[in-house]
């Protein structure tokens, strides 16, 4: 409400523009980041910057068509990681041979299906996780502060672009150029086994580190490093050395076809501890739910503007009615109805679950911490099971059945985290739900339109480890392969069960240890899932984790050296925030934009990185020439963050 008593406008012409270009834009770049690094940060923050700088060139504008824009923006972002976790496991299981023809149509209808319904299941938990419940979303309350100190949009946009130019630089300089390579790696035989070291040399990874903190950072680190340092030697000596094999790829060899299941195992056992963990939170907020908007029906009670969801009636009805659709998008592929019509009653259900679990964690730990990499998996298996019964394990089409029906169902998860994240941060500025939800449609429905045509020229580019012919600058695509295994696995039982199981006894160690950890109230806590991940992912691409999560606990340390106060602390987290975010959306959407040339020049039989086609080699000297300008970017995301509690 404005100094006349007036409502503030809120769903304007040019925010529902600049909504619907963010969502496209950090769509595109959050699905390269994801198939790139194998995780996904929350764009809320970084929208929320740009949306001020840009809407201060107009003569009105307010902090509510800032809150909508940024709502549009984390829709179709949060909605790439839903599609990038499931849906290019078809490539890689030969199922798809691309994404274009109908494939193309399919991963539009998919991924916007499956976001509405995101949407769709949020609207009656808010009130249960939001108005009446205690969780933090942290990264909620941190946007209404971006959004609530609007006058330094215009210096939060600077540094977002300073950033995002350098993020760039790097990647033209390393993919483009070959100045210096990607990472920096290494293994050496030590008789039958061996001994691995590497690092990628990315920013993005630093930057995705230190949005997550030490304590996630550690952990996947951990994950890492019990992988490669133990679990991989001791197979490597159990087995024989093959003579023409690279020592380096005689290891990742190793951690593809055997250990990185170690992950697999921990990753389920973790996704349905943490559903276990949400079955009161589950039950008391679809209760609390209709028994408002019941109240509200019989005129008992008045619901004022901030609390006005889209009407109760129809949502249910939707989200009942979609049945249908659902029945039909798994009837195309499926061509049973006796299969399609109990699969889809089945996957609406633990579609609601699924999404109410990556609420609450979004509320706990954050969108970026979000395990929506668990979630997945938990969905994927449970689809595949329940498949395999109704089936039979000869089905040949049913590893990529169980990923079609399981990828409808992580599109609605991934979009419930992040959604809810910007409901708490409208109820902190005084926004109107129901706008929000509007928004987080459009939102969703933009994001749909954009990852076909991102995922073409990703997989034309570069493609996916685990796509037989790829090179070696593939994208890991790590959720995308898990699922593909796990999916394959059940069906053709030749999944590696004995890593498995292995893995679903280090999750349960972790957990018991969390437990203890939650009950002396200690500060340092064990999510099993980050070690999880920790264990399927490369090592090269945990080492910069890493290493932003020291950043982040060096800046820590920096401001209990100097008595920093709370004020200045919070400025200092946000300007850390926005350059680390920066530095990840100019590495994404420079990866995007290479994928272009790429695809050109291979007509040509030209390869990027330049130096090393024409030349056949890489400039000596080069991999440490990118890890010290690595360590320099670091130094200035620390300093930019340290130097943000001094200015005025």
């Amino acid at each position: 409400m404005n100094s006349d008593g007036k409502y503030l406008p809120e769903i304007t012409v040019k925010a529902f523009v600049l909504g619907v270009v963010l969502s496209m834009v950090l769509a595109a770049a959050n699905a390269y980041l994801g198939l790139f690094a194998g995780m996904t940060v929350s764009a809320s923050i970084p929208a929320a910057v740009v949306s001020m700088g840009l809407l201060r060139f107009f003569k009105r504008s307010n902090i509510l068509e800032n809150n909508i824009v940024q709502t549009a923006a984390s829709a179709g972002e949060s909605l790439a990681a839903g599609v990038i976790f499931t849906l290019p496991a078809l490539v890689i299981m030969g199922y798809w041979d691309g994404f274009g023809g109908k494939n193309y149509w399919w991963i539009t209808i998919i991924a916007a299906f499956g976001g509405l319904l995101g949407v769709l299941f949020t609207i009656p938990l808010r009130r249960s996780l939001i108005v009446e419940g205690e969780l933090q979303f942290p990264e909620g309350i941190a946007t209404a502060e971006v959004l609530e100190t609007g006058q330094e949009g215009g210096k939060g946009v600077w540094t977002i672009a300073k950033a995002s130019l350098v993020g760039g630089l790097f990647k033209v300089c390393a993919k483009g150029i070959g100045l210096w390579p990607e990472a920096i790696e290494g293994a050496k035989g030590i008789g039958r086994t061996l001994i691995y070291g590497g690092s990628n040399l990315s920013p993005a990874l630093l930057s995705v580190g230190y949005i997550v903190g030490l304590n996630i950072a550690v952990l996947i680190f951990l994950g890492g490093v019990v992988n490669w340092y133990i679990a991989i030697p001791i197979c490597a000596a159990m087995s024989e050395a093959a003579t023409n094999v690279d020592t380096v790829d005689r290891a990742y060899g190793i951690w593809s076809a055997q250990t990185r299941y170690i992950g697999v195992g921990a990753m389920l056992i973790g996704g349905l501890w943490t559903i276990f963990k949400m079955r009161g939170s589950l039950l008391s907020g679809v209760k609390s739910g209709l028994k408002a908007y019941q109240a509200m029906g019989q005129g008992t009670t008045e619901i004022e503007r901030t609390e006005q969801d889209m009407p109760m009636k129809w949502i249910l009805m939707l989200i009942v009615g979609s049945i249908v659709p659902l029945f039909l998008v798994y009837q195309t592929f499926v061509a049973d109805v006796s299969i399609s019509l109990p699969m889809a009653v089945v996957m609406l259900i633990a579609g609601f679950l699924f999404s109410a679990v990556a609420g609450y964690m979004a509320g706990l730990v954050g969108s970026s911490n979000n395990p929506i990499s668990g979630i997945t998996i938990a969905t994927i298996v449970v689809s595949s099971l329940l498949l395999l019964v109704l089936m039979g394990k000869d089905a040949e089409n049913g590893p990529a059945a169980a990923i079609i029906i399981g990828s409808v169902v992580c599109c609605a998860a991934a979009i419930a985290g992040d959604n809810m994240q910007d409901l708490k941060a409208g109820r902190l500025v005084g926004a109107t739900p129901w706008k929000q939800q509007v928004m987080q449609m459009v939102g969703t429905l933009s994001g749909a339109v954009i990852i076909a045509p991102v995922l073409m020229l990703l997989h034309e580019a570069y493609g996916f480890k685990g796509q037989p012919g790829t090179g070696s600058d593939a994208l890991s695509a790590v959720q995308a392969n898990l699922m593909a295994s796990v999916a394959r696995g059940v069906f053709k039982g030749d999944m590696p069960w004995n890593f498995a199981f292995i893995g679903m006894g280090v999750a349960a160690g972790i957990i018991i240890l969390d437990l203890f950890l939650e009950a002396r109230k200690s500060s340092f806590r064990t999510p099993v899932l980050a070690v999880a991940i920790g264990f399927y992912l490369p090592l090269e691409l945990s080492v910069p984790i890493f290493g932003g999560g020291i950043i982040h606990w060096a800046i820590k340390s920096f401001h209990k050296r100097q008595n920093t106060s709370s004020e200045q602390i919070e400025k200092s987290n946000r300007s850390g925030l926005l350059f680390a975010s920066g530095l990840i959306t100019g590495e994404a959407l420079t990866g995007i934009l290479l994928a272009i040339p790429i695809v050109i020049l291979k007509q040509y039989k030209i390869d990027l990185p330049i130096i090393k086609h024409f030349f056949g080699k890489t400039i000596p000297f080069g991999g440490w020439l990118g890890a010290v300008l690595l360590i320099g970017v670091a130094y200035w995301l620390y300093s930019t963050a340290c130097r943000s509690t001094n200015d005025n």
